[in-house]
């Protein structure tokens, strides 16, 4: 059973009781009727191919209380898309495929990239965005979840708990994050939040001193899951990251954006698992390599426009606390999977300690050498602020797809 601890500075919703999954979609209903739902899904179209998606379909075939699926479909051609629309077809819910990489969207997208307003980057990050666009632009859906398409041990229970909190009237979260113990094949797992987040974050509380934003994220159970829900409102304003600083980067807006009383975690599974990365020792172009780098420059960045002014010899305080906190932490969760009769290499752990602390030198370097990068997307409301028009191009052109290709 959970704990009820409330730790930092975030409201955290339990799962003390294991309610009935009826029990909470029965609320669910009678919040839909005030707060219409909806669910968002990036998909890379390997994933239709894999394990986890079509238990996924399955699962939210029996979800009552949806009124709007948006999937968000990469790397997929004509023959491709044409599958994605038989294969969720299943869906009882209305739902609609943006094919990003169809002639349509890409002609949006080539003359948002001509004004600046689109982001540079392929990735997650980027299909997220142009969802949001479209969720704007349908109108059909007041309280939105967002989770990945690669969860192998999903259950419809993991939406229910996710929605939960931004679709009860009676709460007055604008966003959720979702959390759950990464514990999967008789091993810990979720080694960049494990070994590299929450290690850094008290590196640079230690190196920076005390922080509102650093407790804040210190705050978070698991800042990197890929699962949160949101408010529809959120999405005008949230500028987001297209890189692998995704998660860092949302939740870093919902920090300028809103009072912490705003802002929510949940547990949302007992047992979680997806697809693993690679950790990439020699190629910091992929995996969690890259991950890494991204991350570390997300949390920089962020820390740089509240005031706090990076140096070289910074950096090198900042890797030195790092690491000797990190290792803290191998020897922390080491003895906690012996007690629980998990398996637990060292020396795997502590390879990837050092591979970390390298890549937090190198995202400083990379940090100080490119003041001027942007990573960021523009908002919303400032693509409708140079394009009008922007939401009915891109509903109709999503609508186009669909009729042409379902046929």
């Amino acid at each position: 059973m959970a704990d009820f601890y409330q730790n930092g500075i975030i409201t955290t919703l339990h799962n003390l009781t294991h309610r009935h999954i009826a029990d909470l979609e029965s609320d669910l209903l009678q919040f839909s009727k005030q707060r219409p739902m909806g669910l968002l899904l990036p998909s890379l179209f390997s994933e239709l191919e894999g394990e986890a998606l079509p238990n996924i379909v399955q699962q939210l075939k029996n979800v009552p209380y949806l009124s709007e699926i948006v999937i968000g479909l990469d790397r997929a051609d004509e023959a491709q898309y044409r599958h994605a629309i038989r294969f969720f077809s299943d869906l009882p819910q209305h739902h609609r495929i943006l094919w990003n990489d169809g002639p349509r969207l890409k002609a949006i997208d080539a003359e948002l990239q001509t004004l600046g307003l689109a982001p540079k980057e392929l990735g997650k990050g980027r299909n997220v965005w142009y969802c949001m666009g479209y969720i704007l632009a349908s109108g059909k859906a007041e309280s939105i979840a967002l989770h990945d398409c690669d969860i192998v041990t999903y259950t419809s229970e993991l939406l229910a708990r996710l929605i939960y909190p931004v679709a009860n009237p009676q709460f007055n979260y604008e966003f959720c994050k979702g959390y759950y113990a990464r514990v999967a094949g008789g091993k810990l797992n979720g080694r960049v939040n494990r070994l590299l987040v929450t290690p850094l974050i008290r590196a640079l509380k230690s190196v920076m001193g005390s922080h509102p934003y650093l407790k804040y994220m210190d705050s978070f159970r698991y800042p990197l899951a890929g699962e949160f829900s949101f408010r529809r409102d959120v999405l005008t304003d949230i500028r987001i990251p297209s890189d692998w600083g995704l998660e860092i980067g949302v939740l870093s807006e919902m920090h300028r954006n809103y009072a912490n009383n705003r802002l929510c975690q949940v547990d949302v599974a007992d047992a979680y698992d997806h697809k693993h990365q690679d950790l990439s020792l020699d190629d910091q172009r992929g995996g969690l390599s890259k991950m890494s780098i991204d991350i570390a420059k997300s949390l920089f960045r962020k820390l740089a426009t509240k005031g706090v002014v990076f140096s070289p010899e910074a950096f090198r305080s900042l890797k030195a606390t790092y690491y000797r906190i990190a290792l803290d932490f191998v020897e922390t969760y080491r003895n906690d999977a012996v007690m629980n009769g998990l398996n637990f290499d060292i020396h795997q752990e502590e390879e990837s300690v050092e591979m970390f602390a390298k890549n937090i030198m190198d995202a400083g370097q990379m940090f100080l050498e490119n003041p001027m990068e942007t990573p960021f997307t523009p908002s919303w409301s400032r693509v409708q602020s140079a394009l009008p028009d922007i939401f009915e191009r891109l509903y109709e052109a999503v609508e186009a797809d669909y009729q042409e290709f379902s046929a």
